[in-house]
């Protein structure tokens, strides 16, 4: 479907979203492909990069990854040196992750395409134009 057909105003969020979902990923698939990521990948990076030292139940709730699959997806973080797991200082038995040096630099780069799809997103879902409308306006 040509996604110029759609009037935010008259479509629906849901549908809306799902169409900037695909945008997004079409935009970072290529730089998500080359670095050998994946969209769970890269949501869960981006967490990270903005809030270092989480667990990893934190880490699945935030980047929407499933908690089944969300240790195998952080073990290959790991194993590509771009997440580190470290004992949680405040409770011995848990794990919290970060980003190493080289996950924070390619963060910074996918960051990049992220904010240059953003405003066409934006656009599509409609922004200003989605909130509720009282009488009279």
């Amino acid at each position: 479907m040509d996604e110029s057909l759609l009037d935010p105003r008259l479509s629906s969020l849901a549908v809306l979203l799902r169409h900037a979902e695909n945008r997004i990923r079409d935009r970072l698939q290529p730089a998500l492909s080359e670095a050998g990521l994946t969209m769970d990948h890269w949501r869960i990076l981006s967490v990270l990069h903005q809030c270092p030292g989480l667990r990893m139940t934190a880490i699945a709730t935030a980047a929407v990854v499933p908690n089944a699959t969300l240790t195998r997806h952080v073990d290959a973080l790991v194993e590509r040196s771009l997440v580190l797991r470290r004992i949680d200082p405040a409770d011995k038995r848990g794990v919290v992750a970060a980003l190493s040096a080289r996950g924070e630099a390619l963060v910074s780069r996918l960051l990049e395409e992220e904010r240059a799809v953003a405003a066409e997103v934006l656009d599509l879902v409609g922004g200003a134009d989605r909130r509720p409308r009282t009488v009279g306006t």
